[in-house]
């Protein structure tokens, strides 16, 4: 009987902590601002911030440090967040709340980047917008939507337009599912880096200098990228002429990439649609700076890229030396094109990588550089395929049950 009278008291208290979760409503005006950001304070785990219809002109960044909050609009084109007017130069929304949803609204003109969260777990965005209005610019904010040392990311029906940067960039983070978006106008599109376990697919990323790109840094908390599928996607027409600052190191990325995978490992490229996209379909290259960290494996490893569907590319490769490599290969480079490092003995060890790549959509260019970014030791070599034998492919990413049925 006690035992009962406890599940009961505390099945009460559970129930009557539900009934506590509340929709808190804010609408535009002059105060916007004060009203959204206090909204974002006074929110409690379980509560719903709702934006109502309408255009929101913000001064300052907002930021979310509740757990258990969904922010959410009336549509990415009824509701917008416009920071045209902001005077700092930080984030449109900075999250650092575990479990939080943003979703149905869109955020405009951000001096910083659009949508942040940073070390945070069960992170979901879905059907939001983030652009900059007025076009490709290097002035723009780097990042749309950002998620960055978080866990169990979702994106999903996400649209990014203009960042300096990359418009969908997930760093340093872990267990990643990016789907059903769309990325135009950006430096790179969409970027996973230095990450672990990443789906990539049914996603559009067209007009960019570069559509998708999967890197591994060194220098970063977290490094060591690897087991990224990338799947099911459309890559075409990347060809808008890199606007990003001198110095990023996506400034070094050729307009007209299609597929860039860098320094990363066990990467498998399937599935998708590309075309149009003038320097390469796909680009397998070196990091080729220098860098302290002896851990650091500049090469790219475990590489496959088979079954997908490759049209025109590689009619005007934007990189030095480009035009002479394509005449030399008929005119075109290939639908792939490796820089060929394998014999490469990195800093700390004594015997060279070890590199295992599986490239079936040939033709394949193997550019058989000595070292990563050694272009004057060039020996191309066309052949119709590289293959190395099967890579495993990584198992699909799993998110959390409340994450995966949003």
């Amino acid at each position: 009987m006690r035992g009962l009278m406890i599940g009961a008291a505390a099945a009460a208290l559970l129930a009557g902590g539900a009934a506590q979760a509340k929709v808190i409503a804010v609408a535009p005006g002059g105060d916007a601002q004060e009203h959204i950001q206090t909204a974002l304070l006074d929110a409690k785990p379980g509560d719903v911030v709702q934006l109502a219809a309408g255009r929101y002109e913000l001064a300052d960044g907002l930021s979310l440090d509740v757990a258990g909050v969904t922010v959410k609009g009336a549509g990415p084109e009824a509701t917008i967040l416009s920071f045209t007017g902001q005077k700092g130069s930080g984030e449109g929304l900075l999250i650092t709340s575990n479990k939080v949803t943003v979703r149905d609204f869109a955020v405009e003109n951000p001096r910083g980047d659009g949508i942040k969260s940073k070390g945070v777990d069960q992170i979901s965005f879905v059907n939001v917008r983030v652009e900059w209005t007025g076009g490709p610019k290097a002035s723009n904010g780097a990042y749309g939507v950002y998620p960055v040392s978080s866990t169990n990311v979702l994106i999903d029906k996400v649209t990014v337009k203009g960042a300096s940067d990359a418009g969908i960039y997930v760093g340093q983070s872990k267990n990643i599912v990016l789907k059903n978006s769309t990325a135009q106008f950006n430096v790179a599109g969409i970027e996973i880096e230095n990450s672990m376990n990443a789906d990539v697919h049914d996603n559009l990323s067209t007009h960019n200098a570069g559509g998708i790109l999967v890197f591994d840094l060194p220098g970063l908390p977290q490094m060591g990228g690897h087991s990224t599928r990338v799947f099911n996607n459309r890559v075409a027409a990347n060809d808008t002429p890199n606007f990003a600052p001198k110095g990023n190191i996506v400034a070094q990325v050729p307009t007209g990439t299609g597929v860039m995978i860098m320094a990363n490992r066990d990467v498998h490229v399937f599935g998708n649609e590309i075309a149009d996209n003038a320097t390469a379909a796909v680009m397998l290259v070196a990091y080729t700076s220098d860098y302290a960290d002896l851990s650091y494996d500049p090469l790219p490893r475990d590489i496959s890229v088979h079954d997908n569907k490759i049209g025109r590319n590689g009619f005007d490769p934007q990189f030095a030396g480009g035009a002479i490599l394509a005449n030399a290969m008929g005119g075109s480079l290939p639908p792939v094109v490796w820089d060929g490092v394998t014999n490469f003995t990195r800093k700390g060890q004594t015997a060279p990588e070890v590199v295992h790549v599986r490239l079936t959509d040939g033709p394949v260019a193997n550019l058989h550089f000595a070292a990563p970014g050694a272009v004057m030791t060039a020996r191309p070599e066309m052949k119709p395929t590289i293959d190395d034998g099967a890579i495993a492919e990584p198992a699909p990413v799993v998110l959390p049950k409340g994450q995966a049925n949003l």
